[in-house]
């Protein structure tokens, strides 16, 4: 009988070994902000789109031999900035708008003549997918130059299904470099629609459509848009679509947004502006992050939301730019950490946490906004200004902060 069918085939005195995952080490970084503190004089260690390690001290040159260095000399580096609020994807302008307020025109006054957001409405509704997407990755582009690598962009500026789902698929097109996470936002009542009908079409019609596109869901809660039973209602078949939970609080008037924001388990209340102590303490106690929004405090000329009883409590505070045509303009994250020192009295630290650690926190992404082991590989790098030290300070300092020369986003160079 032949037995060779029954013999067991030796095993091979040496396996195959799979080849080790290529590493990347980003080497002579003068200073880097890890999401908490800084270090000096380091290297990040990359590999499958996570931070390894941290290496400390001159000498980093060991470690594994397929590792490629690159040169990171007198940088300063940063976790991938984090911009949690945004309207990047719209079309049209608002420059009228904002001439007419030098001369002393409302905003209230604009809306009523058809300005303000109406004209945006017009001008979105007007535009085709494709060219939602061709602007919003422009402005994308110019977010990444100053070291953002994810944001959080919505809809809104469509009040109808066919343009809301426009807005959400031309965010979602325009992902790339930059992260993008679309969330939908039920912004403001469609001028001459009837109230009950179009609160049953969001509930009903254009949240389920919607929520495979999205990531999230917020209500402008406000004199003028939804009011606080109307958010509970939204809200709740947002959360029910399985979407997370934002909320546009307190920024024209006090509502209670932020106790409901807070209560219903949403990730961030925005604004603040007339927050009390109420909203204050339900947000400290269910870990809601109050995301800062000085761009639109400083073109609305407004007050400052309450930082001194916000940090009493414990409140984590993130920053945004806002970014959008009418109230603030402002599509750069740096502009915003230094206004937000200016303006509403934020240290230094709580200004670089706002842009990173605890943005990230407000759009429920733990990966993001912290350099460490086991950390996104999103990092930013920086020069500091003409003249002045290697330090992350300066570059809250320096209105507008500093250009990137390199950005990686998940272990890849991108810029």
């Amino acid at each position: 009988m032949d037995t060779s069918a029954f013999m067991s085939t030796p095993e091979p005195k040496h396996r195959h070994r799979q080849p080790r995952e290529k590493s990347t080490r980003l080497r002579g970084i003068a200073r880097l902000w890890d999401g908490a503190r800084v270090h000096r004089d380091v290297s990040v260690v990359l590999r499958g789109g996570r931070v390894v390690e941290i290496e400390t001290g001159d000498d980093t040159d060991g470690g594994e031999d397929d590792c490629e260095n690159v040169d990171c000399d007198g940088l300063i580096a940063m976790p991938g900035l984090v911009d949690c609020h945004t309207h990047t994807t719209f079309a049209g302008t608002r420059v009228a708008d904002f001439v007419k307020r030098l001369g002393g025109t409302s905003y209230t006054t604009i809306l009523e003549g058809g300005g303000g957001i109406h004209t945006t409405v017009q001008a979105t509704r007007m535009a085709t997918t494709d060219e939602l997407a061709f602007l919003t990755g422009a402005r994308l582009e110019e977010m990444l130059a100053h070291g953002v690598t994810t944001v959080e962009v919505k809809s809104g500026y469509g009040l109808d299904l066919r343009t809301e789902r426009r807005m959400l698929e031309a965010a979602r097109a325009a992902s790339g470099p930059v992260e993008v996470m679309p969330t939908f936002l039920a912004h403001v009542l469609p001028r001459g629609r009837d109230r009950d009908e179009y609160m049953r079409e969001l509930l009903d019609v254009n949240l389920p459509q919607l929520a495979g596109l999205a990531c999230a869901a917020d209500v402008y809660c406000d004199d003028g848009a939804f009011t606080l039973a109307e958010t509970e209602a939204i809200l709740r078949r947002a959360s029910g679509l399985g979407l997370a939970l934002h909320v546009h609080a307190e920024q024209v008037a006090w509502t209670g947004a932020a106790a409901l924001a807070a209560r219903l388990g949403a990730l961030s209340a925005d604004h603040l502006e007339r927050i009390d102590a109420d909203g204050i303490d339900a947000m400290a106690a269910a870990g809601t992050v109050a995301v800062l929004l000085p761009g639109a405090m400083l073109y609305l000329r407004d007050t400052p939301p309450p930082v001194k009883a916000l940090r009493a409590a414990c409140v984590p505070m993130a920053i945004a730019t806002d970014f959008n045509p009418g109230s603030s303009p402002v599509n750069n994250l740096w502009t915003a950490a230094t206004l937000a020192c200016l303006t509403m009295g934020l240290t230094v630290e709580e200004a670089l946490a706002g842009i990173t650690r605890n943005a990230a926190r407000a759009l429920g992404r733990p990966d993001l906004g912290w350099l460490g082991a086991g950390s996104a590989a999103d990092i930013a790098l920086f020069p500091a200004p003409v003249g002045e030290p290697p330090s992350v300070e300066v570059l809250v300092q320096h209105l507008g902060g500093t250009r990137a020369e390199q950005v990686w986003k998940a272990g890849e160079r991108v810029l």
